[in-house]
C-alpha cells in the first residue's frame, strides 16, 4: 500500500535490493487522530532469515570495499536525506506524532550522522605495538563485526537508525534493520532514500514486523553475528539473553534525576527541566525523571516550572503553532496515566496538567505535568515514564540529594544545577551514569559525544556517538610479521 504522507513510496520489506509485501499487514496510524495512514508487514521468523541471509552474502564484499568509497556513499545518501528532508519529516510528523520543527530537526541530525560516519571513519586506524621478540612486526587494525541486527524504537524514528546504519555502513557491516512497526513509514521511506543513494544490494536490509517475532528471530539467526538494540529495559535484557555470545550495544532505559542546589539559576534549570519532559512530549530516554529541588528554591521552582508548563501549545503536530504532539501509542499513554494515578494516591499534588485530552483529536494527548511532593517509593520515580511530567522531589542537604540520586536504578542521564562547579564535579563523580550534565539539562547531547548508560545499572551496555559507535562496531585483530634474518 502507498504511505500518504510521502506518497511515491511503496511500504514493504527490503531484502537483497528488493521490495516486497507479504500477505499479513499492520495499519500505521496517525496518533494524532486515530486515522489509518497505510499498512506495513507483518513478517515472520522466515523473513528475518531471509534479511540475514542476504547480509551475509553482501559482507565479504561491502567489508573488501575501500574506506573512501564507504565514505563517499555515506555521503552520498547524506545529500539525499538532505533532499528528502520535507517529505521525510511530514511523514515522521504524521506517524510518530511530534511536531514538524522536531521532525525536521530529526532528519537533518540524520545526515548529519552520515557526514560524521564518512569523516570518522577515513581515521580510523590500527597500531603498530612492540614485542619481546625482535624478528616480529606486530600490527593491529579494524575490521568489521560481519552482520549487524539492528532493532530500533519508535521515538525516534530516524536518527536512532542512523545512529547504527551510518557508523555500520562505513566500517563495511552489512545489516538487518528491524524497525518498530508503528512508525515503519518512515522507516519505508528512509531505506527509499537510501536505496536512491546507490548502496549495493544486501548491504542494508528491511523487515518490518513485530519485535517479539522479527525481532527476536534477527538476534538469535546464526547469519547475523552481532546486535545494536534501542529501547525499554526489560526488552534489551531479552535481548542480551537471547543474543548471548555475540558482540551487544544496548541503549535502554532512563529516569535521570535534574538536581537543583540552593544557589542555582532558577529560570535556567526550569527550563532545562521543562525542555527535557516536553521535548517530543518526553518520549526521550534522556529525559527529566525527576527534579531534585532544595527545599529553600522548592517553591519558586515549582512556580517556574508550572509556567513553562503553560507556555507550550499541546495539539495537532502539523500545526505551526503546536509546540507539542501526542504520546504515540496507547501503551505509552497508559503508564503514564498509571504513573501520575499512582503519585496522587500515594500524596503526591499535581500543580498542572495531569489529564488525557481527547478533545484535541484522541484519546493520546496527555497535558504538560508538573507533580510535587514526590517520594521514591511512587512510580514516578522507579520506573521510565515516558510521557510529559515533571515530578519534584525536596531534599535538604547535598548528602540527602545524593541518596536520593543513588537510589535510581538507571545510569543514563543526570543534570546538576549549581554555581559551585566543585560541588558540581563531586556529584558527577559520585553518580553513576553515563553522562553527568552541570548546569544542563539531563537531554543535552552531540552526536560525535558518547552517550550511554551507566556500569550495573538499568540503561544499557556500551557507547554512541562519533568514533565511540565506529569502534563498538568493529573488532581488533592482531597480526604479526616474522621478519627474514
Amino acid at each position: 500500500m502507498r504511505n500518504h504522507c510521502m506518497s511515491e513510496v511503496e511500504t514493504g520489506n527490503h531484502i537483497g535490493g528488493r521490495w516486497s509485501t507479504p500477505a499479513d499487514t499492520l495499519p500505521v496510524v496517525n496518533p494524532a487522530n486515530g486515522d489509518t495512514l497505510a499498512t506495513v508487514p507483518r513478517s515472520g521468523r522466515e523473513t528475518a532469515g531471509e534479511g540475514g541471509a542476504a547480509a551475509k552474502a553482501a559482507a565479504y564484499a561491502w567489508a573488501a570495499t575501500p574506506v573512501f568509497e564507504r565514505a563517499a556513499m555515506c555521503m552520498a545518501i547524506a545529500a539525499e536525506i538532505d533532499a528528502a528532508r520535507e517529505a521525510l519529516a511530514h511523514t515522521l510528523s504524521c506517524e510518530q506524532g511530534k511536531v514538524l520543527a522536531e521532525a525536521r530537526g530529526e532528519v537533518a541530525k540524520a545526515a548529519d550522522g552520515f557526514r560524521l560516519a564518512a569523516e570518522l571513519v577515513k581515521q580510523m586506524g590500527g597500531k603498530t605495538l612492540p614485542a619481546e621478540d625482535p624478528g616480529k612486526l606486530v600490527m593491529t587494525l579494524r575490521q568489521p563485526r560481519g552482520v549487524y541486527g539492528v532493532i530500533t524504537p519508535w521515538n525516534f524514528p530516524v536518527n536512532i537508525p542512523v545512529e547504527y546504519i551510518a557508523p555500520g555502513i562505513a566500517t563495511g557491516n552489512t545489516l538487518v534493520w528491524v524497525p518498530a512497526p508503528s512508525t515503519a513509514l518512515v522507516a519505508c521511506a528512509l531505506m527509499a532514500v537510501i536505496e536512491k543513494a546507490g548502496l549495493p544490494a544486501g548491504v542494508l536490509n528491511l523487515v518490518i514486523g513485530e519485535g517479539a517475532t522479527v525481532g527476536d528471530a534477527v538476534v538469535v539467526h546464526p547469519d547475523v553475528t552481532a546486535i545494536a538494540f534501542t529501547g525499554s529495559t526489560a526488552t534489551g535484557q531479552r535481548i542480551a539473553e537471547r543474543g548471548a555470545g555475540k558482540p551487544l550495544l544496548l541503549e535502554l532505559g532512563g529516569n535521570g534525576p535534574l538536581i537543583v542546589f540552593e544557589d542555582a539559576d532558577l529560570d535556567a534549570a526550569a527550563a532545562a527541566a521543562a525542555g527535557g519532559a516536553f521535548f517530543n512530549a518526553g518520549q526521550v530516554c534522556a529525559a527529566t525523571g525527576c527534579v531534585l529541588a532544595h527545599a529553600s528554591v522548592v517553591d519558586r521552582l515549582c512556580d517556574k516550572l508550572v509556567a513553562r508548563a503553560a507556555e507550550q501549545v499541546l495539539g495537532d503536530p502539523l500545526h505551526p503553532a503546536t509546540t507539542m504532539g501526542p504520546l504515540n501509542n496507547a501503551q505509552v499513554a497508559a503508564k503514564v496515566r498509571a504513573h501520575v494515578d499512582d503519585a496522587v494516591e500515594q500524596g503526591a499534588r499535581v500543580l498542572c496538567g495531569g489529564r488525557a485530552r481527547p478533545d484535541l483529536g484522541s484519546d493520546l494527548f496527555f497535558e504538560p505535568t508538573v507533580v510535587r511532593d514526590v517520594t521514591p517509593p511512587m512510580r514516578l520515580c522507579r520506573e521510565e515514564t515516558f510521557g510529559p511530567v515533571v515530578p519534584v522531589i525536596a531534599f535538604q542537604d547535598e548528602a540527602q540529594a545524593l541518596a536520593l540520586a543513588l537510589q535510581n536504578d538507571y545510569g543514563l542521564s543526570v543534570g546538576v544545577f549549581t554555581q559551585d562547579i566543585g560541588r558540581g564535579i563531586a556529584m558527577a563523580k559520585a553518580i553513576p551514569a553515563g553522562i553527568v550534565n552541570i548546569n544542563a539539562g539531563t537531554t543535552w547531547w552531540e552526536i560525535h559525544l558518547p552517550f550511554g548508560g551507566g556500569c550495573g545499572k538499568k540503561s544499557g551496555i556500551g557507547r554512541l556517538g562519533g568514533m565511540h559507535t565506529l569502534e563498538a562496531m568493529t573488532e581488533i585483530k592482531m597480526i604479526t610479521v616474522t621478519l627474514p634474518g
